[in-house]
């Protein structure tokens, strides 16, 4: 052995022998606690929805900042024993998830106990419903007509299974969206997906109306969560009030609910899902009247363009003093309603969606300045009867809207929201083993 080598590796055991004899001769200092967990019980991520219950949350819930909208293909060779399984997975995964618990196979535990009100809304579309027989699949339960004003992309207007995950954290969302997934690829692939945002837990007060990327208030008729109307207009049953109270549009009928299939009753409900993209580059171009006078509302308040407060009943046939009528009758507030049927009502639960595009992809707008932003409006428009509530607001919309000259409709699909579950129990198990 080289003599240099020799002398570096001896002063290196006397090192180590020095220092091992410094350990054992010095006083040890005592180990340091544990540092001690912060309370999280006041604070906003300990907030739980309840998963079990006779509806699935994410529907009558007060809606979350943050929303992921997600498409799922089943394989070609799913079985209906093969998607029992799936779905079995998902429901213990996600009921743990929403209540705060890491489920069995969660490589990130740390990321789950702050839910923050998570909700996980399960869909299914035609094909996932078929596999437990044809005669279960509603007829409505299929794609909606073709509208004049649609743009459809197919990727984002197809589906076997829809999860709606909503939040006020979006790590909680996103860490949930992971786990929901890993649990389905075995199963099925993404179709498409859709992330989405409403104003921050805490910046507005609860029951604010949300508004979208156009700066409009976008819920305003909306049916109160709890109120009979609600009750009728989206469950399609009613609360047994002895006194109920009806919105202006008067009494809604009882029977909303009568055509749903025996699994979808008592709990369940239905949803179309429209993503509408959103021109923000002619929406400037617009002056504030000319954007007034398309909603049919003040903007800064939100009340129609005949009261002063938002929810105000806009009145169709108010003539200013030329004899014009004060809200156009191809407005967006005029086209929207129909005073003489109440059941032509829908509960919107919308999310907005923006992006910026890159160089490659920005193309120009009208005056030919360079776009800088995508955006848009997840129009999610649950209720009970499809063909009696949502498709005359629609066909009305698609008609004649003068809002529609800075919408387009690229995205479209139709669920099966099915009732919630009791502990131990799985979603779709009344479809499966009804």
């Amino acid at each position: 052995m080289d003599i240099r080598r020799r002398h570096v590796l001896g002063a290196s055991v006397l090192g180590v022998g020095a220092g091992v004899g410094a350990g054992l001769l010095a006083p040890r200092d005592p180990a340091p606690a544990p540092a001690a967990l912060p309370d999280t019980s006041g604070l906003n991520g300990a907030r739980l929805e309840p998963f079990h219950a006779r509806h699935q949350a994410g529907v009558e819930t007060i809606p979350q900042a943050h929303a992921l909208f997600i498409g799922i293909d089943l394989e070609e060779e799913t079985t209906a024993r093969r998607a029992v399984s799936m779905l079995r997975l998902l429901t213990d995964d996600a009921a743990a998830l929403t209540q705060g618990r890491a489920p069995l196979a969660d490589p990130e535990p740390e990321l789950t106990p702050q839910p923050a009100r998570l909700t996980v809304t399960f869909g299914f579309g035609e094909r996932l419903v078929a596999l437990a027989g044809r005669r279960h699949v509603p007829d409505w339960l299929r794609p909606l007509e073709e509208f004049t004003i649609d743009r459809l992309e197919p990727e984002r207007s197809r589906g076997d299974l829809l999860l709606q995950i909503c939040g006020d954290d979006a790590l909680a969302v996103a860490h949930a969206a992971r786990m929901l997934l890993k649990d389905a690829r075995a199963f099925a692939a993404v179709a498409w997906s859709r992330t989405a945002f409403r104003r921050a837990y805490g910046s507005d007060p609860t029951g604010t109306t949300q508004r979208n990327m156009f700066g409009q208030v976008d819920g305003t008729a909306n049916p109160g969560p709890g109120s009979e109307d609600f009750a009728r207009l989206v469950w399609g049953e009613s609360t047994g009030r002895a006194d109920p109270v009806f919105s202006a549009r008067g009494e809604p009928p009882l029977d909303l609910g009568a055509d749903h299939p025996a699994w979808l009753r008592e709990g369940g409900t239905t949803l179309v899902l429209r993503d509408i993209a959103m021109d923000m580059e002619t929406w400037d171009e617009a002056d504030r009247p000319a954007r007034e006078f398309a909603v049919g509302r003040d903007l800064a308040s939100g009340a129609p363009l005949t009261g002063t407060d938002e929810h105000d009943v806009p009145d169709l046939t108010a003539v200013d003093a030329r004899g014009l009528t004060r809200i156009s009758p191809a407005s967006h507030v005029a086209r929207s309603r129909n005073e003489a049927k109440p059941e032509e009502q829908i509960f919107r639960r919308v999310y907005n969606y923006h992006g910026v595009p890159e160089a490659s992809t920005a193309g120009t707008g009208p005056s030919g300045s360079r776009r800088v932003s995508t955006a848009g409006l997840m129009f999610a428009s649950y209720q009970a009867d499809i063909g009696r509530q949502f498709l005359p607001i629609q066909r009305r919309l698609g008609g004649m809207d003068l809002l529609n000259q800075w919408t387009t409709p690229i995205g479209s699909t139709v669920w099966a929201i099915p009732p919630g579950i009791a502990d131990g129990d799985y979603i779709g198990s009344r479809l499966f083993e009804g």
